[in-house]
C-alpha cells in the first residue's frame, strides 16, 4: 500500500510540473502576443490593428510637415513595427500608407545631403532599408499622393501596391546628381520593363497610378478616400487563408524575380509537394470535398 501511495504521489507531482510548465508556457506566449500588438507610440508613424477581427496591422507614416520624406528614424520605426507585427499570429498581413497628400515624397535630402563616400562605405548606408523587403508575412502598400524616390522604393519593396486615383510614382534622383539606391533600377526594371524603367531613371519623370496599373507596377487603382478601406479588405481576404501556406506561396512568387525559369517551376513544384506534409493542405481539401468552410490551425 505504501508503494501505490507513493506512486500516486509521484504522479500527482509529475502532473502538477507538467501543468505549471503549460501554464508558463501559455502565460509567456500570451506576453509574447500583448507585447507584439499592445498599442505603441512612434514618433514617426501610427501603428494599429484594423479589420473586423483585428488582424490585419495598419502602419501609417507620420510626418506630414515633410511629405512622410524617409529619415532614419521613421525607417528604424518601421522595422520595429514589422517585427512586433510578424510576432504575433493573429495577425495575417500588414498594410503600409501615408496620407492622401503623400505615401513618401522620397528619402530625407536634408539628413543625407553631408554624406561622404567613405561614410556611405563605413555605414553601409541604406542596408537598414530592406526590411519591408524581408519581411514574411504579406505587404500591401497603400499609395496616395507622391510616391517619389525612397517613397517609391518603399512601396516595390511590398507585395502588391493600391494606388489612389491622384497618386504619383517616380524616381527623381537623377535631379539631385545620383541615382536610386534602395532598389529604384532594379525593381522597376523587373516590373515594368527596361524601356519604362530607363525613362523614369534617367529623366525622374512622374507617372500617373493609371500609367503605374497600365505598366504593371500597381495592381488596382481606386478613389483616394477608399484607398485604404480596400487595401485593409484585401488584407482581411489574405488573413482567412493559412498563414503558413501564404507563406510558402509568397516566397515561390518571389524566387520568379531570382531565379531562371526552370529553376522558378522546379521550387513552385517543391513548394507545392511540401503543403502534402502540412495539416492544412489536407484540411482545405477535405473542407472542399465535404462542402464547408476550412479550418485552418497553421500547421
Amino acid at each position: 500500500m505504501a508503494n501505490i501511495g507513493r506512486m500516486l504521489a509521484s504522479r500527482v507531482a509529475g502532473q502538477l510540473v507538467r501543468n505549471v510548465a503549460t501554464n508558463q508556457q501559455q502565460q509567456q506566449a500570451n506576453l509574447l502576443r500583448f507585447y507584439s500588438s499592445a498599442p505603441k507610440s512612434y514618433e514617426y508613424i501610427k501603428a494599429e490593428l484594423t479589420g473586423e477581427k483585428k488582424n490585419v496591422a495598419l502602419i501609417t507614416l507620420n510626418r506630414p510637415k515633410a511629405l512622410n520624406a524617409l529619415c532614419n528614424g521613421l525607417v528604424a520605426e518601421i522595422s520595429d513595427a514589422l517585427d512586433r507585427y510578424e510576432a504575433d499570429d493573429t495577425i495575417g498581413a500588414i498594410v503600409i500608407t501615408g496620407s492622401e497628400k503623400a505615401f513618401a515624397a522620397g528619402a530625407d535630402i536634408k539628413e543625407m545631403q553631408p554624406n561622404t563616400y567613405a561614410k556611405c562605405i563605413n555605414t553601409d548606408f541604406l542596408a537598414n532599408w530592406t526590411r519591408v523587403a524581408k519581411a514574411q508575412k504579406p505587404i500591401i502598400a497603400a499609395v496616395n499622393g507622391y510616391a517619389l524616390g525612397g517613397g517609391c522604393e518603399l512601396a516595390m519593396m511590398c507585395d502588391i501596391i493600391y494606388a489612389g486615383d491622384k497618386a504619383r510614382f517616380g524616381q527623381p534622383e537623377i535631379a539631385l546628381g545620383t541615382i536610386p539606391g534602395a532598389g529604384g533600377t532594379q525593381r522597376t526594371t523587373r516590373v515594368m520593363g527596361k524601356s519604362k524603367a530607363m525613362e523614369m531613371c534617367l529623366t525622374g519623370n512622374m507617372i500617373t497610378a493609371e500609367e503605374a496599373e497600365r505598366s504593371g507596377l500597381v495592381s488596382k487603382v481606386f478613389p483616394a478616400d477608399k484607398l485604404v478601406e480596400e487595401a485593409v479588405k484585401l488584407g482581411e481576404k489574405i488573413s482567412t487563408f493559412s498563414p503558413l501556406i501564404v507563406r510558402l506561396c509568397k516566397e515561390a512568387v518571389n524566387s520568379a524575380f531570382e531565379v531562371s525559369l526552370n529553376e522558378g517551376l522546379r521550387f513552385e513544384r517543391r513548394h507545392f509537394h511540401a503543403t502534402f506534409s502540412t495539416k492544412d493542405r489536407l484540411e482545405g481539401m477535405t473542407a472542399f470535398v465535404e462542402k464547408r468552410a476550412p479550418k485552418f490551425s497553421n500547421e
